[in-house]
């Protein structure tokens, strides 16, 4: 009897050892495997395009408000992340993941830079994901894939940043747009609107 429950002791651990090796397996993996690339959209210039333009004005206040009733609308992977976006000085992506029953904190500091065709890009400055300390690349792979994105935003970990192709936006008015620029100290912030001629019915 005595020699089962050391039998039975014995594969427990083997099974707990077991389990641990590959957990730190996995997590070793993930920290050293190069992390994927993205391929940018193709550029789309908007003044290539018959039409009239017309320049918005905006402010960080408002752009906090329509960028985060969009992301209301947009559908989660699982519904295991919640995340807003802050306007400041910066570009802030902050939420929280559900990892292993537990709600980790995700905090992503981004720079905007205006494309030469009106995209932008938001290039990490700083990121954090709970006290981990990964890899930013890594933080940005992981909140990659539990974020469903449409077609025109594009996560490239390994460039640690967001390329958002506002020019290929698809808005139900038919508008076009594109980014003139984007001064978050000064709380300047513009867009090009293009209406095409064809909407006008010319």
């Amino acid at each position: 009897m005595a020699e089962k429950k050391v039998r039975n002791w014995r594969k427990l651990f083997i099974t707990l050892v077991s389990i641990n090796l590959a957990l730190l397996l996995a997590i070793v993996l993930f920290i050293f495997w190069p992390a994927p690339s993205a391929e940018e959209p193709e550029q789309v210039f908007i003044e290539d395009e018959a039409g009239a333009e017309f320049t918005i004005r905006s402010s960080k206040s408002n752009l906090n408000e329509l960028v985060n009733a969009y992301i209301d609308k947009l559908p989660k992977l699982g519904e295991n992340i919640q995340y807003t976006v802050k306007f400041d000085e910066q570009v802030h992506l902050m939420g929280t993941i559900e990892a292993f029953s537990s709600e980790v904190p995700v905090n992503i500091k981004f720079e905007p830079q205006v494309q030469q065709n009106g995209d932008i890009i938001l290039q990490a400055t700083g990121m954090s994901l709970g006290l981990l300390r990964l890899p930013e690349d890594r933080i940005l792979q992981y909140v990659s894939s539990r974020v469903e994105t449409p077609e025109w935003i594009t996560i490239d970990p390994k460039e640690e940043q967001i390329y958002i192709a506002v020019t290929q936006m698809n808005l139900d008015s038919n508008f076009r747009v594109r980014a003139q620029q984007i001064d978050l100290a000064n709380d300047n912030i513009s867009f090009r609107i293009k209406i095409p001629n064809a909407t006008l019915g010319l």
